[in-house]
């Protein structure tokens, strides 16, 4: 089988159209297709562009039609979280719409989906009825797929717990999407459905050292840290930390956890997104390879056209910047 995988879209239909074109696709009987080939998406669907429902309409009707596959994103996920009602507090959500802490974060990141979806409700069910049917990841004959991290561990602990097609239960999302109160067990490698599904779909964090702290792309102060999990030869915090350069110069040439060290002897090759990339697409490792490349702040939509190949090449990257 040869695979197209095509990184988080954030509403942007025109690349999206784009960028099947460019790869042979075309639209017949409702959605688009290639005589020879599947596209996989990667998951983050919505939020932040301009046209969601557009998005969503393409990435479904490949999907119901078998010309593609997908799994879910944090996005995705923080909209089921989004919609849902939390079980134990009457009135509020699992994903809190006004945060105790960071105010309303999580509408300022949801708005472009609400704004399109909100005046038809029984339409914004239906896409997260959709998007309860996302598998977390998929372990194909050749590959492996995944919105951010690959942990073996985490998946075969959570593995139980899931539909036969690794889909989140619909009694699972309490835990799923909230931490429990002594969270942290993660910390020493005890996993819990949060942290398991958190660093499937969100990647792997880590506590920095102490006295250290960092802003993300939205201005929230942060005391923990994404890391490198496919760089098997990042073993202390400067080489692991996922940060710009002035801010990794900042942090102590300290090991990071041992948990922190997934140790893999699956050579098949795994793809990701998540991690707003920039640059010339390339593979981060020979058998890993990011295909998000900031298609929702300004950057190409990116492909890579896998064939079957052991050890990927860069060359196989198709990208649109419009």
């Amino acid at each position: 089988m040869h695979y197209d995988i095509i990184g988080d879209i954030h509403g942007h239909a025109d690349k999206l159209e784009a960028l099947l074109v460019r790869m042979g696709y075309r639209e017949r009987e409702h959605a688009w297709r290639h005589p020879d080939r599947t596209a996989i998406f990667v998951g983050d669907f919505i939020d932040r562009g301009p046209h969601q429902l557009r998005t969503l309409e393409i990435v479904q009707a490949m999907v119901e039609a078998g010309a593609a596959l997908a799994v879910m994103g944090n996005h995705e996920l923080n909209a089921i979280a989004w919609h849902t009602p939390h079980p134990e507090r009457p009135g509020e959500f699992l994903r809190p719409h006004v945060h105790p802490t960071m105010g309303d974060k999580n509408h300022k990141q949801h708005a472009r989906f609400l704004e399109e979806i909100q005046d038809d409700p029984a339409r914004h069910k239906a896409i997260i009825d959709w998007f309860m049917t996302l598998p977390l990841w998929l372990d194909l004959p050749g590959i492996r797929i995944v919105h951010a991290c690959w942990h073996q561990p985490y998946m075969d602990w959570l593995r139980p717990l899931l539909t036969d097609q690794h889909q989140l239960r619909p009694g699972l999302l309490h835990a799923a999407t909230e931490a429990p109160a002594s969270e942290d067990l993660r910390d020493y490698g005890l996993p819990t459905v949060f942290s398991a599904v958190e660093a499937i779909v969100k990647g792997l964090e880590i506590p920095l050292p102490a006295g250290c702290t960092f802003y993300d792309k939205d201005g929230t102060q942060r005391n923990r840290v994404r890391v490198r999990w496919w760089d098997a030869t990042a073993r202390n915090y400067p080489q692991a930390a996922l940060l710009n350069d002035a801010t990794l110069k900042t942090l102590p040439d300290e090991p990071i956890p041992e948990t922190a060290r997934i140790e893999s002897t699956d050579d098949r090759p795994v793809f990701f997104g998540h991690y707003w990339m920039r640059g010339a697409p390339d593979v981060q490792t020979p058998n890993a390879a990011c295909v998000d490349y900031s298609a929702g702040k300004g950057g190409d939509l990116v492909a890579y056209r896998w064939s079957g190949e052991r050890a990927l090449d860069r060359l196989n990257f198709v990208s649109v910047t419009e």
